[in-house]
């Protein structure tokens, strides 16, 4: 179990600076998928940077089991055995090919057990085609999911994902997603990924923790949050809302009735598949609803919140 203690970190020591991370306490357990999400400059990225080690604390603690994470401080090298970090920065070998960087660090006297391995690990990050390429000519997303494999060749217990999608284009990143992530709990490994992407999360995350002027604000499962979002931030990341007499309502939950107290007038529609978003305006504010077709402009229609 991963154990996170009172920590708060600052980049400057000085105490009047404001820390980036300030007093957060949770734990992940093994085999548990955490998301951390906030807003750009919330701290998500320096978080996992402190989990793994990469800068010393101004206080607290962080354990995995009974081992704790200490800083370059106090380690000649960064990082534990048991635990890998993939951030936006890969970080790779780029004039050796893809298996050879997905296996630079596993053991050449057990030739087959190695070769099996990232023969495994090129399905589970979708480059079996590409396996003999060297890593130079690969694009952006490629290169991700070649960081990604490595990360997972000696089977870490916890692995610390920054972004990890970011550069994949859609048509791989729905299939890698379940891919990376089936893999990981099939093997009982920790995971924690800092996204801005709700797709990275809903499906796959045992919980989320929502970061906010340097402090944790939530901790509990993507549903509960998703059924009570508290502040808008929250209800952000679930899609597009509304606050109406201080309820955070979101924009499938509004619904076209004959009469209510709510009147809109339609100023904009906008194609998002198999639904309309329907941007509506009151006197006072900008209400977005769903519908199946798109609704003639400036007419004036009535709202209410579907039970």
């Amino acid at each position: 179990m991963l154990n996170v203690q009172n920590i708060t970190f600052s980049y400057t020591k000085k105490s009047a600076d404001t820390p980036v991370l300030n007093n957060l306490n949770f734990s992940v357990n093994r085999g548990e998928h955490v998301s951390i999400i906030g807003e750009s400059g919330s701290g998500k990225s320096t978080l996992l940077k402190v989990i793994y080690g990469e800068y010393d604390l101004n206080e607290g603690q962080i354990f995995w089991d009974d081992t704790e994470i200490l800083g370059p401080k106090y380690n000649l090298v960064v990082g534990y055995d048991f635990m890998k970090n993939v951030a936006q920065e890969f970080d790779l070998m780029p004039f050796i090919t893809v298996e050879e960087n997905i296996g630079k660090h596993l053991s050449n006297f057990f030739p087959k057990e190695k070769k099996e391995r990232v023969q495994e690990l090129l399905e589970v990050v979708e480059l079996e085609d590409f396996a003999k390429t060297k890593v130079k000519t690969l694009s952006g997303g490629q290169k991700q999911r070649v960081a990604l494999a490595r990360a997972l060749a000696n089977q870490p217990e916890i692995i610390l994902l920054d972004e990890p999608f970011s550069h994949i284009d859609n048509f791989h990143k729905q299939s890698l997603r379940r891919s990376v992530f089936n893999y990981l709990k099939e093997k009982n490994i920790a995971c924690i990924v800092a996204t801005h992407d709700s797709e990275d999360v809903l499906a796959y995350a045992d919980r989320m923790i929502v970061l906010h002027d340097s402090k944790i604000i939530a901790n509990k499962s993507p549903q509960e949050l998703y059924k009570n979002p508290q502040i808008p931030l929250t209800a952000s990341f679930f899609g597009e809302f509304n606050l109406i007499n201080d309820q955070i309502i979101y924009a499938h939950q509004l619904q076209r009735v004959e009469k209510s107290d709510l009147k809109i007038k339609v100023y904009r529609n906008y194609f998002k598949g198999h639904y309309y978003l329907i941007e509506g305006r009151t006197d006072d504010d900008i209400i977005f609803f769903e519908n199946d077709s798109p609704l003639d402009l400036n007419q004036e229609i009535c709202l209410k919140v579907a039970k």
